[in-house]
């Protein structure tokens, strides 16, 4: 009797652990979004520019580099990418397999997206997200970086900068009429600014996104690397 009621307590144990574990798992699946990578169901955009020297230095670090961006060519900001956003999180690769990508587009994007590599996982990651045709999408991408000024005091840059994130926001700002604070964030790697990151109506104006500052750099002092090539 006594083997019988431990054996009984043991599978009712076992049922309320896994109940527990399936309502867990429930609850996580709740805190997505209910549009999760439905193409074209989405709240904002971020564009995300990066500060090509940072990468350039940290693709020498890792032994490679992307021939194009980090060669004769002087960038500065280069797009690294326009991304549909919720609320709370992001969809990704919402389209499997992607539509095939034109490569006449590619070869058009350069100037601002100095990569093939990247437009081509840009278009697969975030692209197919926005529920824009390729080439829309990547006019998108166009008329949101139109859209942007960037500090003038950025755009020949010929000695490495040290300075602190916000000094970054704050030269953004004032270079934009209409951005706020709630609207640009900063990212670094251990010690150099990595990307400016600016939220994005659809209609690509300004607004406040608080997904954005919480991807924020929380360093005193970020380097700047200066500009390569001439």
């Amino acid at each position: 009797m006594f083997h019988s009621r431990l054996h009984s307590f043991s599978r009712l144990v076992i049922s309320l652990t896994l109940a527990a574990g399936l309502a867990l798992l429930a609850g996580g699946a709740n805190a997505q979004d209910k549009r999760q990578n439905a193409p074209g169901e989405f709240d904002f955009y971020v564009l995300s520019l990066s500060w090509s020297p940072s990468f350039c230095e940290e693709a020498a670090e890792r032994g490679g580099r992307s021939q194009i961006q980090c060669g004769g060519r002087p960038f500065a900001f280069v797009v690294h990418g326009l991304w549909p956003q919720y609320e709370n999180g992001f969809p990704e690769y919402c389209q499997r397999p992607a539509p095939r990508l034109n490569r006449s587009i590619v070869s058009s994007m350069l100037d601002l997206m100095p990569a093939p590599g990247l437009i081509f996982n840009e278009w697969d990651k975030h692209g197919t997200c926005s529920g824009l045709a390729d080439r829309s999408y990547f006019e998108t991408i166009r008329k949101a970086r139109a859209a942007i000024k960037i500090p003038a005091e950025y755009l020949d840059l010929s000695q490495a900068k040290t300075l602190a994130p916000a000094e970054v926001e704050e030269a953004f700002i004032k270079a934009n009429p209409g951005l706020s604070n709630a609207a640009v964030s900063v990212t670094c790697n251990r010690t150099r600014l990595s990307e400016v990151r600016i939220c994005l109506s659809k209609d690509l104006q300004f607004r406040a996104c608080d997904e954005n500052e919480r991807r924020t750099c929380r360093r005193d002092q970020v380097t700047m690397p200066p500009i390569r090539g001439g």
